[in-house]
């Protein structure tokens, strides 16, 4: 989020053309990748963003707001999270819980860091360097997720003071990250509060673009009063178009105290070029833009004027969205039979243990997969997906005993109990209904010592 900007004596940069005249190597398909100003799934699919932001870190109670932003048609939510630098951090269990919540509800999670907004200008901010340490100090939760995760290293990175600094610092946080063995898409958002006035990240681009040794980084901006004319937007977009380099409207609004934005060019011209935008926000502002808020106190069934313009308006998430092909039923979200020999880009956090126990699927049945998604020292994400047999189910219960004192601490997508080591997970309102071989998820934050074995589950029709 962002706010009031000075753009009186801002001068115009020179044009781009020669700056971007950048080659872009091939990508192996492990997570997203970058070609020609496009962004491709892991699939080769290309990706278009729609979907809102969601204020996680200052709401972490607000769970089921992903199934609701799922529902009313988003293929991603942009989740902001703290580096403990500003806010309360987000800890690496929590944001594999937010990664699971995006997976469960087959939306794409662009995570980042929101501490260092309005840095040189806003006193509180930090730097793109602490957003850094963030991101690698909770790389193992990352790592794995590359066909479901963005990493946006750190929002609004400068305000309207130091902001030339924004090359070198975008650049080294780009390189320190790839160092450290992150493959993600990488998303970096432009200085002056997000909105690029200076132009410093549009003239630039093409420098940070060529500091990623594997040339996958996208470009984010923010379009508030800057940006409140058709030809401003179709301009600033278009060159990034022309120059074949990645962009994405991170963040906008219908309206703001910097001006008036006029969000009808914007996503007309995001649909028509095949650019993806981010609504800012879900629920849950103050400080004076309430107003931007989509529903009221996160209740989907009451969307604001600005909810029902973004969702259901013309070029809105309803209309133009498309779910990433990585949720295709042929493209299961985890690989639970993959072989301790198999390359560990394809699921790098499976250990090499049997291939986890299923059910049979009798006709009308169900099936359920139990598999361990992340784990850490104490700690451990679980997923289980299940799939009706041969005819379709209106409900169903997973069970489940631990045989080494495991513990389940938090879940969603279930309604999960236990006796003692016991564990029953049963299906919630939206996810029980079931066609035939169709397949849904549930995931869970878990507690282990010693050993985490991976226990046998069985599946029971409503």
């Amino acid at each position: 989020m962002k706010k009031l900007l000075s753009v009186a004596g801002a001068a115009l940069l020179t044009a781009l053309a020669a700056v971007f005249a950048l080659g872009q190597p091939a990508q192996a398909a492990t997570g997203f990748s970058v070609s020609n100003g496009r962004l491709y799934d892991a699939n080769g699919v290309e990706f278009v963003m729609r979907g809102v932001n969601h204020a996680h870190t200052w709401y972490p109670q607000q769970t089921s707001s992903f199934a609701n932003i799922k529902a009313l048609g988003a293929n991603t939510v942009r989740v902001v999270l703290s580096s403990g630098d500003r806010w309360t951090k987000n800890s690496a269990a929590d944001v594999a819980n937010v990664i699971s919540l995006c997976k469960g509800n087959r939306m794409i999670c662009v995570l980042e860091v929101h501490d260092t907004t309005g840095y040189g200008e806003d006193g509180a901010a930090t730097t793109l360097a602490k957003a850094t340490d963030y991101w690698l100090s909770i790389a193992d939760v990352l790592k794995g997720q590359e066909r479901y995760v963005i990493v946006n290293i750190g929002n609004e990175p400068f305000g309207n003071q130091g902001y030339s600094a924004w090359i070198t610092d975008t650049s080294n946080a780009i390189k320190r990250l790839r160092a450290a063995g992150l493959t993600h898409t990488i998303m970096v958002d432009a200085p002056n509060w997000g909105q690029d006035w200076s132009f410093t990240m549009r003239d630039n681009a093409g420098t940070v673009f060529a500091a990623d040794p594997q040339r996958n980084t996208v470009f984010s901006i923010h379009m508030y009063g800057v940006f409140d004319t058709a030809a401003e937007i179709s301009d600033y977009l278009g060159r990034f178009r022309t120059a074949g380099l990645p962009i994405v409207v991170g963040e906008f609004g219908f309206n703001h105290s910097d001006g008036n934005p006029d969000e009808d060019a914007i996503m007309a011209y995001a649909q028509a070029n095949g650019i993806g935008y981010l609504g800012w926000s879900w629920s849950g502002n103050g400080g004076g833009v309430e107003y931007l808020d989509m529903t009221t106190s996160f209740n989907p069934a009451q969307l604001t004027s600005w909810g029902q313009r973004i969702f259901n308006g013309a070029n809105g998430i309803a209309a133009t969205s498309r779910e990433a092909s990585v949720y295709a039923s042929t493209t299961p979200t985890a690989s639970p039979t993959v072989s301790p020999t198999a390359s560990p880009t394809t699921s790098p956090t499976v250990s090499p243990t049997p291939p986890p126990p299923t059910t049979p699927p009798p006709s009308g049945g169900c099936t359920a997969t139990y598999t361990v998604a992340n784990s850490w020292q104490g700690g451990f994400q679980g997923e289980v997906k299940v799939t009706a047999g041969a005819a379709a189910i209106t409900g169903w219960t997973v069970r489940w005993t631990y045989a080494n004192g495991q513990s389940v601490t938090q879940a969603w997508n279930a309604s999960v109990s236990n006796s003692g080591s016991a564990y029953t997970a049963r299906n919630v309102d939206y996810n029980g209904r079931l066609g035939a071989g169709a397949s849904t998820t549930f995931g869970f934050i878990g507690s282990w010592q010693g050993t985490n074995s991976t226990p046998a589950v069985t599946c029971t029709p409503a």
